[in-house]
């Protein structure tokens, strides 16, 4: 992502697990002893990043088919309840093996069981695990904030150089103001970077807009106040409460009007963009071609497998780029360098450059020759061509 295609390239990675060198093969001066990796007919990229995805769901795909957003999360909450602490760590484990498989090599979860930062630790893995707290009344602010405070002390331990900690008041239909607020004060206390699903559907806009819709229905039916104070939008109601700034992540931000749009770059926030989740829950097409024109970091993301079956990252590249008009070479930077860069990783993954860590991924390719049609070949693969996704130097897959 760094220049031109380079034939016959390669990457060297020193010992301590970054890129040392990239360039034609004759170029590099390698250690007699290197250990070497080579692939005919294929294309060494960088790894790629999932900016949003639920590691911990894996398994739950083709098991949550309701077409109404508010009766499919309610599917998803007693799926979750089924599942055991074992049962999480196994799926996160599993959901991590299927990343790599489909040459991911950087993840930006989120979750509340605490697996997926325990799957990423053991396998020696990279991302930030965003530990997700919820409370729609504000009589459960002390209770929530003080769970979340102890669940972050535990997890804790699990973090390293690869793998960052963070925290994600969940989404404006499961969160009061107050305890955004507090969470969001603790993220700043602690330096931790913050996750909210935000401006996702219309059942959100109506709660928050008007105290109407099934969202503002289950809360009146739950005894639960309705947001105060109404008339705001998504974005803007979370911005009130102080939830914004430069190490927030947005995922989904489907519903951002012009307004909104410079909100959000004007706080310095990013977006999780996920098109094929928002399709397929019917929540319409996010302003990816605003959003980018006007300077809000971007990255795709896959969501989890109980959206969108499949965790295939540059699907969703495909799919950004139709929404937004986009060349190949932009649409992959959506999931590698952009992608990086709205998680707050641009100087460490998501290109192919000396001193950034060493994560790559290699894909067959056709034979196509041109400079643009290797990128058109690259953006058009999937997780079958991976032969060999690398983090650190070190092989995680090889097909």
């Amino acid at each position: 992502m760094s220049g031109p295609p380079i034939r016959d390239g390669a990457v060297l990675i020193g010992e301590d697990g970054r890129i040392e060198a990239v360039g034609p093969t004759g170029s590099l001066a390698a250690p007699p002893d290197a250990q070497r990796s080579e692939w005919l007919d294929c294309a060494i990229i960088p790894g790629l990043v999932n900016a949003h995805t639920h590691l911990e769901l894996t398994g739950f795909a083709g098991k949550a088919e309701e077409a109404d957003f508010a009766a499919w999360i309610r599917r998803i909450r007693t799926l979750k309840e089924a599942r055991t602490p074992p049962g999480f760590l196994a799926a996160a484990r599993q959901g991590l093996a299927d990343c790599h498989a489909a040459g991911v090599t950087t993840i930006a979860d989120t979750g509340d069981s605490g697996a997926v930062i325990e799957a990423l630790a053991e396998a020696g893995g990279s991302g930030i695990a965003y530990h997700e707290v919820f409370g729609p009344h504000p009589d459960q602010l002390e209770e929530s904030l003080d769970g979340l405070r102890a669940r972050v002390r535990e997890l804790r331990r699990f973090t390293s150089a690869r793998v960052q900690l963070g925290v994600s008041p969940h989404a404006p239909y499961t969160v009061s103001g107050v305890l955004y607020r507090a969470v969001a004060a603790f993220a700043a206390e602690q330096a931790l970077p913050m996750a909210v699903h935000l401006a996702e559907s219309a059942a959100e806009s109506a709660l928050l807009e008007d105290g109407a819709g099934p969202f503002a229905e289950a809360w009146t039916r739950r005894g639960i106040p309705l947001p105060a104070p109404l008339g705001e939008s998504p974005i803007g109601w979370l911005d009130r409460h102080g939830v914004l700034g430069a190490r927030t992540l947005a995922i989904h931000v489907v519903r951002a009007s012009r307004r909104d749009v410079v909100r959000l770059r004007e706080r310095g926030s990013a977006v999780a963009h996920c098109p094929l989740s928002n399709h397929r829950h019917g929540h319409g097409a996010a302003p990816l071609a605003e959003l980018l024109d006007a300077g809000v970091r971007v990255g795709v993301g896959t969501d989890s497998v109980a959206s969108v079956g499949r965790l295939d990252l540059l699907a969703e590249a495909r799919a950004a780029r139709r929404l937004a008009g986009l060349d190949a070479a932009r649409a992959l930077a959506l999931a590698t360098t952009d992608a990086a860069t709205a998680l707050g990783l641009g100087d460490t993954v998501g290109a192919l450059r000396p001193g950034r860590w060493g994560d790559a991924a290699v894909v067959s390719l056709p034979g196509t020759a041109d400079h643009e049609g290797i990128l058109e070949a690259v953006l058009a693969s999937g997780p079958a061509d991976v032969r060999e996704t690398i983090i650190g130097g070190r092989a995680v897959y090889r097909g």
